[in-house]
């Protein structure tokens, strides 16, 4: 039985990048199943993903294509393809993101593992325990906030957690936990930024009269909901939609918007070209 690969490659962009690593491959036996690939104008980078069935694994992968990354000056990854990540969720309060990545989890749609939850308040329990998750919480006030986040980074370091996934999570969290976190945490929140800001928002894009209603997954940095954006939709609505029907369709293009740009990280197709994305969808 072959294993089955998937590496991604970054560089300086310049002539005979792919025709070094896919020689390697030819040379190794082995069998390219995907392959995307892009040249960024705006940052001179090369970047590749390739999915390769070989006799080789994923570790030995990397090290074959070391010398090329070396070549190139560039960097390369390579790991099985569908293993899960190890993840680890904050939340709040609100349960529809929170409930759309378990019940993907469940049915194997979502190539994650969930060792433990973690919130700031109690309120999502039942659900994690549904789910068979554990969940710990802890009330979370501006003299107590350090120790949660530093909770935060021994559940990362204990668990070997590969990425932090913000599910309606509503609490800022520090530079110092945005830099410990950096490249591997994932935030959701609703696309009228940075028109409706702060609390309520449905009820004042209501008020306003919005005729679409979107949902942003992204990076999270020390920017508060300005890093690098994976994934977003939009939904059109019109005068007819109350401002509960609202609520109710922004839950579910968050939910689906966050699921999808997570399986799009845990299938490494999620790359970062400066402060935007490659995104082999």
């Amino acid at each position: 039985m072959p294993n089955h690969s998937v590496i991604t490659f970054r560089c300086p962009d310049r002539p005979g990048i792919v025709h070094a690593i896919t020689g390697v491959i030819v040379e190794m036996n082995g069998n390219i199943t995907e392959l995307q690939q892009y040249s960024s104008p705006d940052t001179g980078t090369f970047f590749m993903r390739v999915q390769v069935e070989s006799a080789l694994n994923a570790e030995q992968w990397a090290q074959t294509l070391a010398t090329i990354a070396n070549q190139f000056s560039g960097i390369v990854s390579a790991d099985e393809v569908g293993r899960a990540l190890r993840t680890l969720i904050l939340v709040s309060t609100a349960g529809h993101c929170l409930n759309t990545l378990l019940s993907q989890v469940r049915t194997g749609a979502l190539p994650i593992t969930v060792p433990v939850i973690l919130s700031n308040h109690a309120d999502l329990e039942p659900l994690a325990h549904f789910y068979g998750t554990h969940f710990e919480h802890r009330y979370v006030i501006q003299e107590n906030k350090a120790e949660f986040e530093d909770l935060i980074r021994r559940v990362v370091v204990d668990h070997d957690i590969e990425l932090v996934v913000l599910a309606r999570y509503m609490q800022i969290l520090s530079p110092e936990l945005c830099e410990f976190l950096s490249t591997r945490a994932i935030n959701i929140h609703h696309s009228f930024l940075p028109g409706f800001k702060g609390a309520n928002p449905y009820r004042r894009a209501h008020a306003r009269g919005v005729k679409l209603i979107g949902a942003t997954a992204h990076f999270v940095t020390p920017d508060l909901d300005e890093g690098p954006i994976i994934e977003q939709s939009v939904v059109r609505v019109d005068h007819s939609k109350s401002v509960e029907d609202l609520v109710e369709i922004g839950k579910d293009i968050e939910s689906t918007t966050l699921a999808h740009a997570v399986k799009m990280f845990a299938q490494h197709r999620v790359l970062l070209d400066g402060v935007r994305t490659v995104v082999f969808d």
